[in-house]
């Protein structure tokens, strides 16, 4: 697309944008009556409209049936019946998650928070050796998956400064090279147990390449796992067809879930019968069999046996609806109105010197996001930033993030921000 700088050009842009009717769906916060621009969707996507009646409907369940909620009442109409029975109601997210993250149904399922899924899954896919004991990620990745990685290490016995192999970014660029992960993995095979990294950099904003890191690790019979925080909702994904072995993310960012909303896990289903070790918990137990209440583990077929506890119907019920939105709009289309409006936020940043772009300027290497490092009164543009209503988030020690979502931003968002920061300057 060929840009231009200006209000006119902006509203045109969003008059043809075939998403337009996707932001209505979504409360955007106000300050002295008027929309702010929000562009931190990267951190805590907006609500949707619908989550609202969703929580009511469960609590109204919970109101009319207490615990008779749980369960499918046709053979007793005197008693009420959920709009949703909770026993099964983890699968009603099944469909849109699998279309998100390009998964069979039997692969997904929602459940717990993103680091405590992590634990659970290297449970599974962490079984050192002697010989096979290191685990390969990326350096300066997210801090609770640098923590749970050592956590697993230390519980074998092995020192994480020799047990974990760390891929530095290149200091040219400051990105971490395809090339580079591919000839550590093939290094490191002989001793490699797995590998663990994100599949788009929080900080920088940079997207991996996923598909060729997990064929790589196939040639060599390495488990490879990515942690999807950033990644899922914001670009296209096809686990399965990737052959990636398990995979864990939140979804209070690009999914819209809300503040602390329920993670998911992906499991392929090449390991659904291999019998993997792993914490279980009664939730996981087989559901024909689960209320016989017998000693002895038997997991539920797919990735619902690393299930553990409980599911909270109440976030599951915002859960649903949010990603249910996603789905709709489909990840083409959003992926195509991304890369618009992050170019767009690109060229409207252009002229700027003293912002550099930490987020690579290729399309396939990024998603929303956009990382400024601002080598000259960062944290005071960010605070003017924030006085005139544009809502980003600070990363320390001078890095401004910016993430034009395509559910709910528009390209004149986009050209505001331009116009804010050239009176800035």
């Amino acid at each position: 697309m060929t840009y231009e700088n200006s209000l006119a050009f902006a509203q045109q842009l969003d008059q043809a944008d075939p998403l337009r009717p996707f932001r209505d769906r979504f409360y955007i916060p106000q300050r002295n009556d008027h929309d702010l621009i929000y562009l931190c969707g990267n951190s805590l996507g907006l609500q949707p409209k619908t989550a609202r009646v969703a929580l009511e409907q469960e609590l109204n369940t919970w109101q009319n049936l207490g615990v008779e909620g749980w369960f499918d009442q046709s053979d007793n109409p005197q008693s009420g019946e959920a709009e949703q029975p909770w026993l099964r109601y983890h699968a009603t997210c099944k469909d849109a998650l699998a279309q998100i993250v390009g998964a069979e149904l039997s692969e997904v399922c929602p459940m717990n928070a993103l680091t405590v899924n992590l634990h659970l899954l290297l449970s599974s896919f962490y079984r050192p050796t002697d010989k096979k004991y290191k685990i390969l990620t990326i350096k300066g990745d997210f801090p609770s998956d640098q923590y749970a990685l050592e956590t697993h290490i230390k519980q074998y016995g092995f020192n994480p400064a020799d047990a974990l192999i760390e891929i530095a970014a290149r200091p040219d660029d400051g990105l971490i090279h395809t090339t580079d992960i591919q000839k550590a993995i093939t290094e490191h095979a002989d001793s490699l147990a797995v590998i663990w990294m994100s599949g788009l950099n929080y900080y920088t904003g940079q997207v991996y390449n996923m598909a060729a890191i997990a064929e790589t690790a196939r040639k060599h019979c390495v488990s490879v796992g990515f942690d999807l925080a950033h990644a899922i909702g914001n670009i296209p994904l096809r686990l399965h067809d990737w052959g990636v072995d398990f995979a864990t993310w939140c979804s209070y960012k690009y999914l819209n879930g809300g503040p602390g909303a329920v993670s998911g896990i992906f499991v392929h289903e090449k390991h659904h019968n291999q019998n993997l070790h792993r914490l279980a918990g009664w939730w996981g137990y087989r559901e024909d069999k689960r209320f016989e209440m017998t000693p002895g583990f038997l997991p539920a077929p797919g990735a619902d046996g690393w299930q553990v506890s409980t599911p909270n119907i109440l976030a599951l019920s915002l859960h649903r609806v949010a990603i249910s939105i996603t789905a709709e709009a489909g990840m083409v289309a959003l992926r195509q109105k991304s890369e618009h409006l992050t170019g767009f936020l690109e060229y409207m940043l252009a002229p700027f010197d003293d912002i550099q772009l930490l987020t690579p300027d290729d399309p396939n290497q990024r998603g929303c996001q956009l990382s400024l490092l601002v080598r000259k009164n960062g944290k005071t543009l960010f605070n003017y930033l924030t006085e005139q209503g544009i809502i980003g988030d600070w990363r320390e020690p001078d890095c401004i993030r910016l993430a034009p979502n395509p559910l709910y931003n528009t390209f004149e968002d986009v050209w505001r921000v331009g116009e804010v920061i050239r009176r800035f300057k």
